[in-house]
């Protein structure tokens, strides 16, 4: 895990939630994965919307050419781990499928629109994964 990661975990479970820097007006989770090749336990910072009883994250590693590791993660061990806050609930994760992936794509570039740029920024099609309580 990267320090700048490690940081910004800690800064949530320290504060229920709540970082400053980078994420500062931002909803996160905290969310756990199996790594696809080691089998071992990852955790990363992720930008959230709620929608009704589930959650919406989106894998756009900045707009960068290529998805993050943890949604390789998560596409190859579906069930999750969540922190929101100070709650911690299993999960799992799916991409979504079209028309919802776009919709929820463009109600979360709403809220932040940061996720509008990265779109702009990559050729590729950024997944949207919606978290649902298990």
């Amino acid at each position: 895990m990267s320090d700048w990661n490690k940081q910004v975990i800690e800064e949530f479970r320290a504060n229920e939630g709540k970082v400053g820097g980078h994420f500062a007006n931002m909803k996160l989770l905290l969310l756990h994965t199996t790594g696809a090749k080691s089998g071992l336990p990852r955790i990363n910072p992720v930008a959230c919307m709620a929608d009704g009883n589930r959650y919406v994250i989106i894998a756009s590693k900045g707009g960068a050419p290529t998805h993050p590791d943890w949604y390789h993660n998560l596409i190859a061990n579906p069930q999750v781990n969540v922190e929101v806050g100070a709650e911690q609930f299993p999960a799992l994760a799916t991409a979504a499928e079209e028309p919802e992936r776009t919709e929820l794509y463009d109600k979360m570039a709403a809220i932040y629109p940061v996720f509008d740029e990265y779109r702009k920024k990559t050729t590729r099609k950024i997944p949207l994964i919606i978290l649902n309580r298990l």
